[in-house]
């Protein structure tokens, strides 16, 4: 693949063609500014809407669908935060203890998953060191549409959600690709491979009983415009940027909104946004400027006397108190 690169190098260089490539990690946290990214360059092809439409698909699954290996030692803690996107948890070392509406105090053990749908508030608190693959994902890939509307209407879930186990297939699946799961030997090419190779294991080795966890799990979450809303908010700044993104008059949004989340659309898209950068600025390693942009902020200034405004001191005093 790196060969290839240098042979289109070359091309475009004898060409004159000017060209910049940006390298981002396959992130939630990151597709607000991979777009921007892909919009400054593509205004000056004077694009289509249809052809918008399939760059900003195209877009936010490259960077939200991954498969990444991770370890984390025992006492690592991630809060309680809605997720952003749909993942699923195979655990292959350790315990993690989880509390989530599905699985409230269960501990994971090593050979078992669990799938936390978009929207779904979700707490890890690693008992012994673990070691996991994650997939995250927009859209169930694992089922083709008509088994998985079979299982949503006609398969009844258990009553009390359990991890589910391992099985041999997937668990040689996991074990090979954790060792090359890298930022520098994972490509686009393979990790679609990957996913592939995943949905044909999960779909073909456990029953529609066993998979309905996991259907009913998406179901509960994904309803359309419930999913439409939790899937995009982080892609727009205006509640018109918002309905026009799904399609509608700005007063048949605000009317739906206020029908399924019982609240003002403007006031909950500023609460998400708050909650946003407080979680971020507490606990993850993003740098200010980073967290400043991605929230659609136009300079550090600005940035800073928000914070002040809603939260009662600078990003950098919220950060320096946390790390206290």
């Amino acid at each position: 693949m790196e060969e290839q690169q240098k042979e289109l190098d070359g091309k475009w260089l004898q060409e004159g063609v000017q060209r910049m490539m940006v390298m981002l990690e396959s992130d939630s946290r990151n597709e607000s500014f991979a777009r921007v990214c892909v919009a400054s360059f593509m205004t000056r092809m004077n694009p289509t809407v249809a052809e918008t439409d399939d760059v900003k698909t195209a877009v936010s699954e490259a960077v939200t669908n991954s498969i990444v290996h991770a370890s984390h030692p025992r006492g690592f803690h991630k809060p309680a935060q809605k997720c952003e996107e749909n993942i699923i948890i195979f655990l292959l070392k350790g315990e993690v203890l989880v509390n989530s509406q599905e699985y409230a105090g269960t501990t994971l053990r090593a050979g078992e998953f669990i799938l936390q749908a978009i929207g779904s508030k979700l707490e890890l608190l690693v008992m012994e060191d673990a070691e996991c693959v994650c997939y995250s994902f927009n859209k169930p890939e694992f089922f083709c549409e008509e088994r998985y509307n079979h299982i949503k209407t006609q398969v009844t879930p258990p009553l009390i959600f359990s991890p589910l186990k391992i099985v041999p297939e997937l668990k040689h699946f996991l074990e090979g690709s954790a060792s090359y799961l890298s930022k520098d030997k994972i490509c686009r090419e393979l990790l679609s491979l990957k996913k592939k190779e995943l949905a044909f294991i999960l779909s073909s080795y456990y029953s529609d009983y066993e998979l309905s966890t996991l259907v009913h799990s998406l179901a509960k979450y994904t309803s359309s415009f419930q999913y439409f809303v939790l899937g995009n908010h982080t892609k727009v700044k205006t509640v018109e940027e918002f309905a026009h993104l799904g399609g509608y008059t700005v007063t048949t949004f605000r009317r739906i909104f206020n029908s399924v989340f019982h609240e003002p659309v403007y006031e909950w898209m500023m609460k998400q946004r708050k909650e946003g950068i407080i979680y971020e600025l507490r606990y993850t390693k993003a740098t200010i400027s980073e967290i400043c942009y991605k929230y659609g902020f136009e300079s550090l200034p600005h940035f800073s006397n928000f914070c002040k405004k809603n939260f009662g001191a600078s990003p950098r005093s919220i950060r320096l108190s946390e790390s206290q």
